[in-house]
């Protein structure tokens, strides 16, 4: 799976128990708002810290596919990430290679 975006990424994560938030908190930690902190600088508020996500938060996940099911763990999810808010829309792009 591939998130053609520059700012977006996506994650094999557990979604229950307060994981996003968790994931949420430490992306804030780990990429403040402030657009001081940022050279790029166009767009809403944080938008160079939106830029910056997908070295932290890869843009693409491999995940096997059997007998027609992704082989996830009981508890994993596959998670789109992308903070920023000026494009509400995104595309994910899945592929399958036979193996």
């Amino acid at each position: 799976m591939f998130v053609p975006h520059a700012t977006a990424g996506v994650a094999v994560i557990e979604t229950g128990a307060g994981s996003v938030d968790d994931l949420w908190d430490r992306i804030d930690e780990l990429l403040p708002r402030a657009d001081d902190l940022y050279r790029h600088r166009h767009g809403s508020s944080g938008h160079g810290a939106d830029h910056v996500l997908p070295a932290f938060v890869a843009p693409s996940v491999t995940v096997p596919v059997v007998d027609g099911a992704m082989t996830l763990g009981t508890w994993q999810s596959i998670v789109l990430i992308d903070p920023n808010e000026d494009n509400p829309q995104r595309t994910v792009v899945v592929s399958f290679i036979e193996g």
